[in-house]
């Protein structure tokens, strides 16, 4: 069992920065998958960046060249850095990991056994 506690949200300008934070308490974290996915008002959860157990990292077009995911084995931490951020960006963001280092379909929630509870983002002048 996995559990996942995210942190970091809060309120930014357009074009400012926030770096968020997820730690995996219960088991070593470089043996899983670990994804970020943001839920909007009224929409469906979407996929922003996953990090496999290489440490390769695969993002969607939406906040490919502004978010950056990277990960702390040692303190089982997993971070998101956000940059450039736009009003569109607003949401609750999700922390989510699998125990595999294998996933495929990594832009799937349906991929994915263990989810934080989210953090909320807010982008306004």
């Amino acid at each position: 069992q996995v559990q996942l506690v995210e942190s970091g949200g809060g309120l930014v300008q357009p074009g400012g920065s926030l770096r968020l934070s997820c730690v995996a308490s219960g088991r070593t974290a470089s043996a899983y998958t670990m994804g970020w996915f943001r839920q909007a008002p009224g929409k469906e959860r979407e996929f922003v960046g996953t990090i496999r157990c290489d440490d390769r990292t695969y993002y969607p077009d939406s906040v490919k060249g502004r978010f950056t995911i990277s990960r702390d084995n040692a303190l089982n931490t997993m971070h998101l850095q956000m940059n450039s951020l736009k009003p569109e960006d607003t949401a609750v963001y999700y922390c989510a990991a699998v125990r595999s280092c294998t996933v495929l379909l990594f832009r799937n929630v349906r991929e994915y056994d263990y989810w934080g509870q989210g953090t909320q983002v807010t982008v306004s002048s």
